[in-house]
């Protein structure tokens, strides 16, 4: 090739500005890019869900296979029971008698069963006999009630018997006398059920309250009803004086 020519349409290009062939270049350059732009949309648009890539298995153990599930227990055989059935001699026959015989009253009782009603249960059945109930127990008697305390409308009851106390020796060598005051409670029925100091002195405390355990009331009655009551009494311990010689 000689070397003017290869330089040549660049020295003098046979497309100038003006010419037709300079004037259809854009628009050839527009209707390839329309072709090609149309040509993509209608791809994307028809084109079916991408494949998944085919996963990488080269280096994964394989795994093995899952152990077949254990089989089923065995059913237990059941034997089917049979229940025999129960004769009821109300039970409407289901064949016609020969003959219908009136009733006179007259007939004979049938013949029982042990442990049966005389005379029947209408409705009942043969050889069913009675069963015995459990018996109730008895009902839980009522809580006594409350003692109510002396005083106002409540006379206090009268003592039948009385039990002088018995004065501590070695309270006497010590010279110590004085008023023990007690609480006691009185049953319905007038005795001291139980007693509880109220004012003490210490060496005839005891000897108090084992006086009072000893006495009785009358009862003690509240619309009509003998009724427990808490009543205060008082013990006393003096010592007797000497006597003075006469000479």
């Amino acid at each position: 090739m000689v070397l003017p020519d290869l330089f040549g349409d660049i020295v003098d290009p046979s497309v100038k500005v003006g010419d037709r062939s300079f004037r259809s270049l854009p628009v050839s350059v527009l209707l390839h890019a329309a072709a090609v732009a149309a040509f993509a949309v209608v791809a994307l648009t028809s084109a079916d869900v991408l494949p998944a890539p085919p996963a990488v298995m080269a280096f994964v153990a394989p795994m093995a296979a899952p152990d077949p599930p254990p089989p089923p227990p065995p059913r237990a055989a059941v034997a089917a029971r049979v229940e025999a059935p129960v004769s009821n001699p109300a039970a409407a026959p289901v064949a016609a008698p020969a003959e219908i015989r009136p009733e006179t009253g007259l007939e004979p009782p049938a013949a029982g069963v042990p442990g049966g009603v005389e005379g029947g249960i209408p409705g009942g059945i043969a050889g069913a006999g009675i069963v015995a109930l459990p018996e109730a127990p008895p009902p839980a008697p009522p809580p006594p009630a409350e003692p109510i305390r002396i005083g106002g409308n409540i006379r206090p009851p009268t003592k039948i018997r009385d039990v002088p106390p018995v004065y501590p020796q070695i309270a006497v060598q010590a010279r110590v006398q004085g008023v023990v005051i007690v609480e006691a409670e009185i049953s319905p029925e007038g005795k001291v059920t139980s007693a509880r100091v109220l004012r003490s002195i210490q060496l005839l405390d005891q000897a108090a309250l084992d006086a009072v355990r000893q006495w009785e009331y009358t009862p003690t009655l509240l619309n009509g009803m003998p009724r427990a009551v808490l009543m205060v009494v008082t013990v006393n311990f003096f010592l007797v004086a000497p006597k003075a010689d006469p000479r």
